[in-house]
């Protein structure tokens, strides 16, 4: 059932924390999504995202540096995740993000990339300009 492997790469001008914590911080992705999202802080817990069409919990959280998720749809056949994965590398004038996503079920990849284009990286670096 898996449809493919997504990779993107997105620089921001902010810190490597700025980017973390509004990919992490409720309150933060919220603003940025203007959307209701629910976020834990740790491994193990869970997260909703864009008014619950995004759901799944945290794997693994490494401070200011690396998010893996597993991440679903509302959309998608009951059950099935996919992983996510962002990483944070400090870079000359801001933080490169490495997002990758694999395990979605077939056919969805194409409108999945440009949903992270649209949805995140757009909207997240209008923020982090805002917040500078």
């Amino acid at each position: 059932m898996a449809g493919g492997t997504i990779v993107q790469s997105v620089f921001f001008r902010a810190k490597p924390g700025d980017v973390f914590s509004a990919l992490m911080d409720s309150a933060k992705h919220s603003e940025f999504t203007n959307s209701k999202c629910s976020i834990g802080k740790k491994a193990g817990d869970g997260f909703s995202a864009y008014d619950g069409y995004a759901t799944g919990k945290n794997i693994e959280i490494v401070q200011n540096k690396k998010i893996v998720q597993s991440w679903r749809a509302s959309d998608w056949p009951e059950g099935v995740f996919s992983e996510v994965k962002f990483i944070l590398k400090s870079g000359k004038g801001g933080t490169l993000l490495s997002f990758s996503q694999e395990g979605m079920p077939e056919g969805v990849s194409g409108e999945i990339a440009k949903g992270w284009k649209d949805f995140y990286w757009q909207p997240l670096a209008e923020y982090l300009k805002k917040k500078r």
